[in-house]
Parts: C-alpha cells; structure tokens; sequence
C-alpha cells in the first residue's frame, strides 16, 4: 500500500505534464509583442457615398471613408503571441481589417476600446503605489509621500496613505498624484490587436490593410477666361485642386496618397463600425456635503446626463485645429478603376490629423469654351412680357476642346479679365463629368439679352385636340457681338415639334439653336402638339 500511495502521485504528475506539454497555448501565456511604426503607408480616400454630387463635404462631420495600408515590421517569438499595432486610425472599422505577411495567419484580432486618460491611468494603477503631493495648510509647502490607490476612477478617488484611507481632492488645497509608469497595454494612441503563433519565431514585414471612418475629399476648379467676346468662342485657363479632408486624431506621414471619384455601393454603417476608443474623465467626488437640515447641495444628474468633470492638473488629450495646406507642384494623375475614376499623386504626401491638404489634378491652358444664352417657351405658358434670358459657359469635355479626362463633382469659380485685374464672375457646383459630355457652367442671368415668348393660336394645346399650335420667341442681342441662343420648347415624351432649323433633343428636351445678331432681334416661330393627342 505505501508503494502505491508513492506511485500514483508521480504517475499524476507524469500525465499532467504531458498534458500541458500537448496544450502548450492553453497553457503558456501569450507573449506581447509590438510592431514597428509604419515603414511605408497608402492611404486612398473615397467619398461620402450619400453627399450629392454638386453637394459640399462636411469639415466639421466627413462621412467618408479611406482604405489604409501599413507596412511594418514585427518580430515574433517560438509559439503564440499578441502583436500591438499602436497608432492606427481611431475611425478605423476593426472588422474590416486584414494582416499579410505572417507565416500563420492572424487566430483572432482585436480592437483596444480603451486610451490613456486620466480614468483608464487610475484604473490600471489600481492597487500599486503612486506618488502623491499636497500642500501642507500650515506652511503653504509641497510635500510628498507614498500611496497606493484603493478604489476606481467611477465615483471618487481613494488612497491609502501612512496616515490611513482618504479620498483624493478633498482637502480644498492643491494636490496630485504622480505615476512612475504607464499600465501595461495602455497607449494614448488607438490599438489594434491580433493573435498568431509561429513554430520558429522571426522576424517578418506584414501589411495591416483597414477601412477607417471620417475622411472625404471634393475637387475645386478655377476657371479664368482668356478674351471674352460675348456670344464667340474663346478660351479659358482651368485650374483644379483636389481637397482632402482627414477628421482623425491621427496622422499619416509620407504617404501614397490616392482618392476614388463616383458613387461607390456601401451597404455596411461604417459609422457605427467605427465607433471610435474614448478617454475617459476622472470624477472626483467628496463626501460629505452639506448637511441633514440644508440638504445636499449637489445636483441629481440622470445617468445618461452625467459629464465627467474637467479637473486641473489632469491628463487631457487635446485635438489640434484642423489646418489646411496647398501644395502647387505636384499633380494628381487619372487611372481607371473599375467604372470608378483613381487619381494617384505622383509623390509622397502627409495627410494631417484634422487637416485639409490641396493638390493640384488637372492644369489646362486653351480649353476651347464659349457662351450660351438660354430661355424656356412653353406651349402652356401665357404670353409674357421679355425676360432676361440665362447664361451658361459650355465646353465638351473632350480632347478636342483641349480636355479629354474625367473630371469629379466640385465648385467651380470663374473669373473674366479686366483693367481691374481678374474678376469674379460666377460661382457654381459641377457634377461629375466623363469623357466626351458636354459641361456646361450656369453664370446667372444676362442683362443684354432678352426673349418674349407668345402664343399665336387662339386655342389652348390642351383643347386643340389633333391640332397644332404656333408659338413664338422674339429674342433680342444688345451685345456688340452675335451669340449663340438655346430654348426649351417643352419635354420630348409628351410635345411633338414641327420641323425647324436648329432643332434638337437634349436632356430629354426639346431645344432650338439659333444665332442672333450683334445688336439685333431676331423671331423664332415653331409648331408643337401634344403626344396623347394622337
């Protein structure tokens, strides 16, 4: 019996060590290991999805998006670890993210939800010995000593000191406390996190490639127009800029810079995806207060209504302004990504934290364009008294005008040549055009051209039955030049149109091209009947 009551404890011990030995992740802990900061970056902005195209981003709330690739380097131990990417995007959606180069791939990741702040830093210290410094009310001097934290940072603020327990901050005079360190795992910037084994241990480069929240980008255009001759063609220098718009806390230093033109589907709430880690306040809370007979004269908050409390002397994370920068000696190229348009800036650029970044795209000189004077005379409308008629600036977007590439939604200024200098002459928001459409730039209303439109038949197109009706415009040209005169006649799929010189369908438009003379007046008489009528 004593043999084997020697026997069986080594025979337990023997078969406990096997079985550790077979479960050596189970077992071992995971050694934390950090990557390298970024040794090469690309960042490609895409827009807000749901902004329309002639509308404007917003600076203060973007809703766009960007892919972001880092390269780094990380050495791994022999067996499973956890690698630390520090200084990720704090939109970053973690969900999306994907890790190359491990010779096993990625077992799990994570996104860290907590920063330093002055709350997570009392958290992590919670139980070890900080140093702590008041001032002593007899003689006005600071004195240190040593205390361990007792309690967490959501609802007061306890330490234990030589002299006993004591809540910090309630003495009325100054007082912090120091921290020799950080908690392990704690970093003022965000974290992303993933679990790996190698079975030799090494050193790798990996690319960590991620979807992040709160970017979004738009083109500007500056357009200067040569010799103006009202109603002739002529020229115009175009300028565009591609503003790009970062509303992270996080910078992205030295980076290949790229931004996707047009509409792309997204199905998924990157916003909520990318619920960003917050730092935490520190309440400091002293008890008691008041009395029994006044009553505490603290206020009740609701829970959801309760702020932390901003304290002197402790740690804030302040975000920078956003700053804008421009930059006039790089230009975006145009590349073709699916039926999305991809401009590439040629060299490396940093996108700053909560910044605005201008680069040039586009820089023509000669773009063949002339103005387009417009009026509407619809067979319905009464007879009316001459109104000014519109101006638009109409180019094609082809080779041939001295265009020929894609050019994204954006603003649009114009400015005309004067003794004065350059003068602004109209502002407007352009949607996307793609290569050979017609672009054409809405500058207000003329005040030298005119157009009166009258019905000449009796009856109403309504009443006419199968009948035609007879319409007129009378369009005058105080210019001193001849223009080029464009006017809507009514829809295409519900009027027919009598044949006349100059006419066309646009937009879904019927439309008469006429010119008129310099200082002239010119009547232009047509015959429309309604579709149904037939």
């Amino acid at each position: 019996m004593i043999g084997n009551l020697a026997i069986r404890p080594a025979i337990f011990l023997l078969l406990s060590a096997l079985a550790c030995a077979a479960l050596p992740g189970a077992v071992a802990a995971r050694e934390v290991v950090d990557a390298s900061a970024p040794v090469d970056l690309s960042v490609t902005i895409y827009r807000d999805p749901d902004r329309s195209q002639k509308g404007q981003m917003n600076r203060n709330w973007p809703q766009g998006f960007a892919m972001i690739s880092e390269t780094r380097d990380v050495t791994l131990p022999r067996g499973a670890s956890t690698i630390r990417f520090e200084g990720v995007a704090e939109g970053m959606v973690a969900v999306s993210a994907i890790v190359t180069g491990l010779p096993s791939g990625t077992i799990e990741k994570n996104r860290n939800a907590d920063v330093l702040s002055p709350a997570a830093l009392v958290d992590g210290t919670l139980g070890n010995r900080v140093t702590i410094t008041r001032t002593d009310p007899a003689t006005g001097n600071p004195s240190s000593q040593s205390a361990i934290i007792r309690s967490r940072a959501d609802g007061g603020l306890v330490v234990q000191t030589r002299e006993g327990y004591e809540a910090v901050r309630c003495s009325g005079l100054p007082e912090k406390l120091t921290f020799d360190r950080v908690p392990a795992g704690l970093s003022a910037k965000p974290v992303f996190t993933i679990n790996t084994r190698d079975a030799e241990g090494g050193t790798y480069r990996v690319t960590l490639t991620y979807l992040a929240w709160g970017f979004d980008w738009q083109a500007h255009y500056v357009a200067t127009l040569d010799d103006r001759a009202a109603g002739s063609s002529g020229g115009l220098k175009l300028m565009s800029w591609l503003t790009v718009l970062n509303d992270n806390n996080q910078s992205f230093a030295d980076a290949t810079l790229l931004v996707v033109a047009g509409k792309l589907n997204v199905t998924s709430d990157l916003k909520t995806l990318a619920a960003a880690p917050a730092g935490r306040g520190l309440q400091l809370v002293c008890y008691p207060l008041g009395s029994t007979a006044a009553g505490s004269p603290i206020r009740k908050y609701s829970r959801e209504s309760r702020q932390p409390i901003n304290r002197p002397n402790s740690l804030t994370v302040m975000s920078s302004p956003q700053s804008s920068e421009m930059l006039d000696t790089v230009m975006a190229a145009e590349e073709q990504l699916g039926d999305l348009k991809l401009y590439r800036v040629p060299e490396r650029m940093s996108v700053a934290a909560k910044g605005l970044k201008q680069v040039a795209f586009l820089q023509r000189d000669g773009v063949k364009a002339g103005f387009v004077y417009t009026a509407d005379c619809f067979a319905r409308a009464k007879s009316a008294e001459p109104t000014a008629a519109g101006m638009l600036l109409k180019t094609r977007n082809d080779a041939a005008h001295g265009l020929g590439v894609a050019l994204p939604s954006g603003g649009v200024t114009i400015f005309e040549p004067s003794s004065a200098g350059d003068l602004l002459i109209g502002e407007q928001n352009l949607r996307d055009y793609a290569v050979g459409q017609d672009v054409e730039i809405q500058l207000g209303q003329s005040n030298q051209v005119f157009s009166a439109c009258k019905r000449l038949s009796r009856r109403h197109p309504n009443e006419a039955g199968a009948r035609w009706t007879t319409m007129q415009s009378t369009i005058t040209n105080a210019n001193q030049a001849p223009i080029n005169f464009q006017l809507s006649t009514g829809r295409a799929q519900e009027w027919k149109i009598g044949k006349i010189r100059g006419h066309e369908i646009k937009d879904g438009m019927h439309v008469i091209n006429a010119t008129i003379p310099a200082g002239g007046t010119k009547t232009v008489k047509w015959k429309v009947k309604l579709i149904e009528a037939d």
